[in-house]
């Protein structure tokens, strides 16, 4: 991965540059990584239950 930056007048990074596939498999990760939580979370706490329609509603509400 080929990092570029992005400097103010003084020389400060402010920003990154990413290709568009650096960028959605950072994305893909993510996502992946949320999922997990999810997953942990919800083996930790049988109790809690959705149905499916709301679980998935509440998973795209965090993304």
């Amino acid at each position: 991965m080929e990092t570029q930056y992005i400097t103010d007048k003084k020389g400060k990074k402010i920003a990154v540059i990413l290709s568009i596939k650096e960028y959605q498999e950072m994305l893909d990760k993510l996502e992946m990584i949320e999922d997990i939580k999810l997953y942990d979370h919800s083996k930790k706490n049988p109790e809690e239950s959705l149905v499916a329609e709301e679980a998935f509603k509440f998973i795209e509400s965090k993304r």
